[in-house]
């Protein structure tokens, strides 16, 4: 994983384990947030890949408490600047 310190900290006071953050790397919806930022989080048509990928039972055991979990990346150099717990709506263009 390349994160910051930042993401680091926030990540393990957030509870939020690194196969989360893989999963968003590789399924998550993008939305850039115009300050230099990518956030990545999971949708309904992304969560409908993981079921395709590695099956239904699976994901819904794992991803009801994860499913508002979202990361910001940098566009510069692809670090995890941040990550958290959605509590609002993330507006797409």
């Amino acid at each position: 994983m390349n994160m910051t310190n930042h993401a680091a900290v926030r990540a393990q006071q957030r509870c939020i384990p690194p196969l989360i953050d893989q999963w968003l790397d590789q399924f998550g919806e993008k939305a850039y947030d115009g300050h230099g930022g990518v956030r990545r989080y999971f949708s309904q048509s992304s969560v409908r890949t993981m079921e395709r990928t590695y099956g239904r039972e699976p994901i819904h055991k794992l991803l009801p408490d994860y499913r508002s979990v979202y990361k910001v990346v940098s566009t510069q150099d692809g670090r995890t600047i941040t990550v958290g717990h959605l509590t609002k709506r993330i507006k797409r263009g």
